[in-house]
């Protein structure tokens, strides 16, 4: 069995481990795990593994978060994966810190990246994984607050057991499946 993971994000160092980042960061973090690394390929960074008799194939888009519909659609399609096997991994401002929750469908609730992933696939059924980022921002700053680091004891926080939690959960998907992987994670 083959599964797609996509971790979205921005490409560029003024980026690099912002709160819009997290799913690049989680997929760099099973990377580091697994002791594999990304290499360039059309719309994306990419690598695989095996795990538990499953092929893994991460992605990391570069057409920017607000593209990232293109990415998706190219490599569901490249590596003939069926979409059910497919994970989409994001932040959202509507989740307290930390937190993960997981749908197999759903709204793209204002996040600019899944609407355009909802948009090329034709469909809200698709399974994603967001990872709140809380909502620490004054009105109207919304874009700035996604775009900025972590804090120091968010970062900590992030190092010492939610990075692992967030991959604990993408793994469960392709072994136990999305329904369960819901039930022991989300929340």
């Amino acid at each position: 069995m083959k599964y797609l993971i996509i971790g979205l994000g921005n490409i560029g160092a003024e980026y690099h481990e912002t709160r819009h980042n997290i799913g690049f960061m989680i997929l760099d973090a099973l990377a580091e795990k697994f002791e594999i690394s990304f290499t360039q390929d059309r719309y994306a960074y990419i690598t695989e593994f095996k795990y538990k008799g499953r092929t893994i194939i991460l992605v990391k888009p570069t057409t920017y978060m607000n593209l990232s519909g293109k990415t998706v659609r190219y490599w569901l399609n490249q590596t003939k994966i069926k979409q059910e096997n497919l994970l989409v991994i994001t932040d959202d401002i509507a989740i307290p810190f930390g937190k993960i929750r997981t749908k197999k469908k759903g709204s793209a609730g204002g996040h600019n990246g899944l609407k355009n992933i909802e948009e090329l696939l034709g469909t809200p059924s698709y399974t994603r994984m967001r990872f709140g980022v809380g909502d620490d921002y004054s009105k109207g700053k919304q874009v700035d607050y996604v775009l900025e680091k972590f804090t120091q004891n968010e970062q900590i926080d992030l190092d010492l057991s939610l990075i692992n939690k967030a991959k604990d959960a993408v793994l469960a998907f392709t072994t136990i499946g999305a329904d369960r992987m819901m039930n022991q994670y989300n929340g």
